[in-house]
């Protein structure tokens, strides 16, 4: 099933619980584009007025957080053997996992500590997986909510802001067009507000610990 077939039925199926649905299945281990979800259902609330689009990003986060969940679950059930084992197989490989982005996420991780489950979220290529190392390590469960709730959060105002600004001059039969065109520049606005937190963070832990 290509994009254009999967936005055809979203289109047609649109509501609070496709929203979410869609964006669990994105936030799991399964390979489907957040881009595809949030800036059509803000686009048609905007257009429409059958969905509030604060409510838009409410369920696309509740969404993110179920799929991220169950990454988590998953990863710590079964451990790094099982995970690795199941990143080479057939499955996987259908899924678009495979060994090499399973240490990507680990090591951005490793990096990054606890808050990578926040920072990763606005990381392309990191952001499905980030929350299988949270898994592995244990990382406790109440802080892994908080900041992949935070993290979600954020991207999906940004998704939703760029449906906003195109429901102001893209008509609908474009709209798909328009979402793949700027796509790039939502990768690129993901990269910018990591490193702008990270900096903010890093910044804040010089405050706290000046050089004597």
């Amino acid at each position: 099933m290509d994009v254009l077939t999967i936005f055809q039925w979203f289109q047609s199926n649109l509501n609070y619980g496709t929203v979410m649905l869609l964006m669990a299945v994105e936030s799991s281990f399964i390979p489907f584009p957040s881009e595809v979800v949030v800036p059509p259902a803000a686009y048609f609330a905007m257009h429409s007025g059958e969905l509030n689009i604060y409510l838009v990003v409410l369920s696309a986060t509740l969404g993110a957080l179920i799929g991220a969940t169950i990454n988590y679950f998953l990863a710590l059930w079964i451990g790094r053997p099982l995970v690795y084992k199941f990143a080479n197989s057939r499955i996987g490989h259908i899924c678009l996992i495979d060994e090499a982005k399973v240490l990507k996420a680990e090591k951005y991780f490793d990096d990054h500590g606890a808050v990578s489950t926040f920072l990763g979220r606005l990381v392309p290529a990191v952001r499905q997986l980030i929350s299988i190392p949270a898994g592995l390590a244990r990382m406790n469960f109440g802080t892994f909510v908080l900041f992949t709730t935070l993290g979600a959060g954020i991207w999906n105002c940004v998704l939703a802001f760029l449906g906003y600004w195109l429901s102001t001059f893209v008509p609908q039969d474009e709209l798909m067009n328009q979402i793949e065109h700027y796509n790039q520049y939502l990768t690129w606005a993901g990269y910018a507000l990591g490193i702008l937190i990270i900096a903010f963070l890093a910044y804040q832990g010089l405050k706290k610990n000046p050089k004597k």
